[in-house]
């Protein structure tokens, strides 16, 4: 079954994290599952020499931690859920996996952007970094939206990286009664069709079979999958389409952990992630 046990939600005081907290809640009614909610201090205090300023920025730190749990809990009774609260200190991304990782969370429910906005990225970079180096699956929940798993987008190119949200989505098809779209695109710009022609009438066949093989093993696991092949402008195509097709939830693989600082940026799945009219799903292998 592709329901989550445990749920950890990363909450910094902003509407988009209140409200990916309050979709978490949803899933948690669904699946009667753990939940969670972590926010994490920085270390502000290391920059100061003297003991008494450093008490003090800690307190203000502390009190700072648990007003943001107090609004937290006050959605937590709203939504009638049983919530766990941690505060720790540390780098946000950091201690957001390590306790996912310690904990058994199998799924992190997170904002698209959080009280930081200086960066010019779709989505925020505390959010990147934990899609990057996290084991668990990430939620990614855009403001102003819901949850919801009657009708779920799994976009694919047909690599390794996405046989993991394949299943996912499948699984949770199956789970919520739901309806299932897989769209494939193919993204060639009019240079490359220029230099190797025929190309694009090659790559739509190729395409064509990637979610007619997904189709089959669906319908395998009594899943029905419509099938979609599109050309333009990847990122754009699936966002589009997800908006159209009013999609609740948007399954995607991820390339695990990369290791490095800049995770996604630039890359389609960034975007998608950055426009994407619903939530997105980060499935990891």
């Amino acid at each position: 079954m592709a329901r989550y046990r445990k749920i950890l939600v990363a909450v910094d005081g902003s509407d988009s994290s209140k409200n990916a907290f309050r979709q978490a809640c949803k899933i948690v009614h669904d699946d009667k599952s753990w939940i969670t909610a972590l926010t994490t201090l920085p270390l502000y205090q290391d920059q100061f020499d003297v003991l008494s300023m450093k008490e003090k920025v800690s307190q203000r730190l502390k009190e700072e931690g648990e007003n943001i749990l107090s609004d937290i809990k006050t959605i937590s009774n709203e939504e009638d859920v049983y919530l766990r609260t941690r505060i720790e200190e540390g780098s946000p991304f950091q201690t957001i996996v390590d306790i996912a990782d310690e904990g058994g969370y199998d799924l992190i429910v997170m904002g698209r952007h959080g009280m930081k906005r200086l960066d010019k990225t779709p989505i925020g970079s505390v959010t990147a970094r934990v899609i990057g180096h996290s084991n668990s699956d990430v939620l990614v929940v855009p403001l102003n939206t819901s949850i919801g798993w009657g009708n779920i987008l799994l976009p694919t190119d047909g690599s390794k990286y996405c046989r993991a949200a394949t299943e996912k989505a499948i699984d949770l098809t199956k789970s919520y009664d739901g309806r299932l779209n897989v769209i494939s695109v193919v993204d060639v710009t009019e240079e490359f069709q220029t230099e190797a022609p025929g190309i694009v009438e090659k790559l739509v066949h190729e395409a064509k079979k990637i979610v007619n093989d997904i189709k089959i093993s669906a319908g395998a696991h009594g899943v029905k999958a419509e099938t979609f092949v599109k050309e333009g402008d990847t990122y754009r195509i699936i966002t589009e389409f997800s908006e159209k097709e009013n999609v609740n939830v948007i399954v995607m693989g991820s390339h695990g952990r990369t290791g490095i600082r800049r995770l996604l940026m630039g890359s389609i799945t960034e975007k998608v992630i950055g426009y994407s009219p619903c939530p997105v799903l980060i499935v990891k292998s």
